[in-house]
């Protein structure tokens, strides 16, 4: 089973928290056991699963990224100045595999998946999720 949303960035560089609309797409799949793929369309945004207690974490996550891949200073900056983006997106990785065990994410209490936007805003970003079944033991 195989959905895409599409969803909407308001900075150059934030975590958009898509927890929501993914938890939606397992209850509306019916599938209880198996695994979840979230992946990310695009070669400048990223998919991951951070702490989901405060803003403060995901906040953390884009100043480390920022200092760790400065904008400006890359060759593909010459082209269209997002050369940082692409190395960010590259860093994080488009994916991310979640178990699905009796109908529930296997997240953790603290856990909640995110869209990472490195050259927003967009109007439209594309995010695929694939849901495939297993015998759940």
């Amino acid at each position: 089973m195989r959905q895409t949303i599409q969803i909407s960035t308001g900075s150059r560089e934030e975590l958009v928290d898509i927890t929501h609309e993914i938890n939606r797409i397992v209850h509306e799949s019916g599938i209880r056991n198996g695994i979840v793929s979230v992946y990310a369309q695009g070669a400048t945004c990223a998919i991951m699963i951070q702490e989901n207690w405060d803003q403060s974490v995901q906040t953390d996550v884009v100043h480390l990224l920022q200092r760790l891949i400065p904008k400006g200073v890359w060759q593909h900056d010459k082209q269209d100045g997002n050369g940082d983006s692409h190395l960010k997106s590259g860093l994080v990785g488009p994916s991310e595999t979640i178990p699905l065990i009796d109908g529930l994410l296997g997240l953790s209490r603290w856990q909640n998946i995110f869209f990472c936007e490195f050259d927003g805003p967009r109007s439209s970003r594309s995010i695929v999720c694939t849901i495939i079944e297993d015998g759940g033991e």
